[in-house]
């Protein structure tokens, strides 16, 4: 009785909490079907008193004058795309070769892999940018991408997978002939696809969402992510617009429901798998 009352008791607050994080989301939708003039006023008007879909047409069909918002989703999924593939393939080499490999040092090399988490990237920001600034790589798709591709966090939740994997799958392949390559390939990595596929979403989440690096890796419209894009509009043209600003962000929350209705099954395996809490 006691069990099935402490279940009820967390239903409610995660049910609590839940809404508590849809509440901006649905506000900012309702905002956005409304005009000018109501979405200033204010109040608590979860619904439009005059619904209208001149702020999506209008967002969507203004990239002559000063929106372009197609080059700047272009440019956030590609780069979120990108940037997700390398960290996936690097780390899950790195955390392969820390947990099962005979690596020297390994014993040392995995803290100090997992002392980075506790850098704050401010530190690193100004040496990172100097670093691209130094390289003439400032204002284009390099800058957006490789900063992201050293991910200690991925290092870090595939050797916890690695490190439980059956050894006596791997003694059996390499008695069938296989190398530690065709092993890591043909067996490690299709068994560990749930927790690749958590890393995959959190990587692609967290470039996608960025917002500090992209406003300063890059000085053209052209070259503008999604984030920095809503940044500027919210200083320019949006400024007293708070429909079309609600539009445009609407817009830019779709690629991150895909993904995410896309993979939150194998989000929530690759979680259980690894024990996150």
């Amino acid at each position: 009785m006691g069990n099935k009352r402490n279940k009820i008791l967390l239903v409610i607050l995660a049910s609590l909490i839940a809404v508590l994080f849809l509440i901006p989301l649905l506000w900012m939708i309702s905002t956005s079907f409304k005009n000018d003039y109501e979405a200033i006023a204010g109040g608590l008007n979860w619904f439009p008193k005059n619904f209208t879909w001149d702020n999506y047409t209008y967002t969507l069909l203004s990239q002559a004058i000063d929106v372009p918002i197609f080059k700047w989703m272009f440019n956030s999924i590609f780069v979120g795309i990108a940037g997700t593939l390398i960290i996936v393939a690097i780390d899950a080499m790195a955390a392969y070769g820390l947990a099962r490999l005979d690596v020297p040092f390994k014993k040392v090399l995995f803290p100090l892999f997992i002392s980075t988490l506790m850098i704050p990237f401010v530190i690193t920001f100004l040496p990172l940018y100097m670093q691209f600034s130094n390289l003439g790589l400032l204002n284009t798709y390099a800058a957006l991408i490789f900063p992201y591709t050293a991910n200690a966090f991925g290092v870090f939740l595939l050797y916890q997978f690695f490190r439980g994997f059956p050894k006596e799958l791997e003694e059996a392949a390499r008695l069938d002939g296989a190398n530690k390559w065709d092993i890591f390939i043909r067996i490690v990595i299709p068994s560990a696809r749930p927790v690749l596929w958590t890393l995959a979403i959190f990587s692609f989440m967290q470039i996608y969402n960025d917002f500090l690096w992209p406003l300063v890796a890059t000085n053209t419209p052209e070259m503008r992510t999604i984030t920095t894009g809503i940044a500027i509009m919210q200083q320019g043209s949006f400024v007293s617009s708070y429909g079309k600003l609600m539009a445009l962000t609407t817009i830019a929350t779709i690629p991150i429901l895909i993904i995410f209705l896309i993979g939150q099954k194998q989000l929530i395996k690759g979680i259980t798998q690894t024990g996150i809490k």
